[in-house]
């Protein structure tokens, strides 16, 4: 087995980024990619004109890549925000207001995966006030997920880049996964593996793999230290793919790394071009 035996996708809002939004699907399908995913677009609106979603799904269309994955609205990301659903007042109602609009986008270009960045601590406020507007907002994600035929995505992140964010762990993903399905009783929430996070809070991979592979519905990679393309850390990433192939998952890997100080179209020379097209 080996790199090119996995599914993999490219993240527009990491990758491409020297270009504008409606020109990135084309760059990634010109580098021989078939498969896209992306954060919310539109860090400023939860729900932009319809005009701007109309013209962000005719490049995908025309460009012949399809969109796998897709995060609800979390805020300024990239910049200081790690997510809105759990932060109490202006920016959990946007998060809502949200949820219908970015379902509804991902179902008109058959997307199956949403993701809901959960959000960092809020000084003043009581931890235990902000896991209970979790819930609630997932509760209303999920049922959302469901209803476009897809999977929510809970993500952990990591603790050196992600101080204030309190899902730093696997088991604590994991946790919030389960709450979700207990609520909804649907059984679509899901979690997301990025090997890139756990590897920066110093989990054991190969553990987290074999105990979660099941339970995951997307995987993320970057190689570590430098968050860049495979091969310019230390991340044996071929390896734990090929784990995660032999335990089941059958899902996309997304590419959610820098490209260094390169265009992104040479930042995937690790990566054969017959292997790029998702199969």
């Amino acid at each position: 087995m080996g790199f090119a035996d996995q599914r993999f996708n490219v993240n527009l809002s990491i990758l491409f980024t020297e270009l504008p939004l409606l020109e990135r699907p084309a760059a990634a399908a010109a580098a021989g990619f078939t498969a896209v995913e992306l954060w919310w677009p539109w860090v400023d609106s939860p729900t932009p004109e319809q005009s701007e979603l109309d013209a962000l799904k005719k490049a995908i269309e025309d460009a012949g890549v399809r969109l796998t994955g897709l995060n609800f609205y979390a805020g300024q990301l990239p910049g200081p925000d790690r997510g809105a659903l759990s932060l109490p007042g202006e920016e959990s109602e946007r998060f809502r207001a949200n949820i219908d609009v970015a379902a509804d986008f991902a179902r008109s270009l058959g997307c199956t995966a949403l993701n809901a960045l959960y959000g960092n601590r809020v000084d003043g406020v009581d931890p235990a006030e902000q896991d209970a507007l979790a819930l609630e907002n997932l509760v209303l994600a999920a049922r959302a997920a469901d209803r476009v035929g897809a999977i929510l995505l809970i993500e952990t992140l990591n603790r050196p880049e992600s101080p204030r964010y309190p899902l730093v762990s696997a088991p604590a993903g994991i946790a919030i996964v389960d709450k979700v399905n207990e609520a909804t009783g649907l059984g679509n929430a899901k979690f997301l593996m990025d090997l890139y996070h756990l590897s920066m809070n110093g989990e054991d991979l190969q553990q987290v793999i074999a105990a979660y592979a099941d339970r995951t519905g997307h995987v993320q990679i970057a190689d570590n230290p430098g968050r860049g393309a495979p091969g310019t850390g230390t991340l044996p990433l071929e390896e734990l793919l090929d784990r995660l192939a032999k335990a089941g998952y059958e899902g996309f890997v997304g590419l959610e790394y820098k490209p260094g100080d390169r265009p992104s179209a040479e930042a995937f020379d690790w990566l054969p071009a017959a292997a790029r097209a998702a199969r």
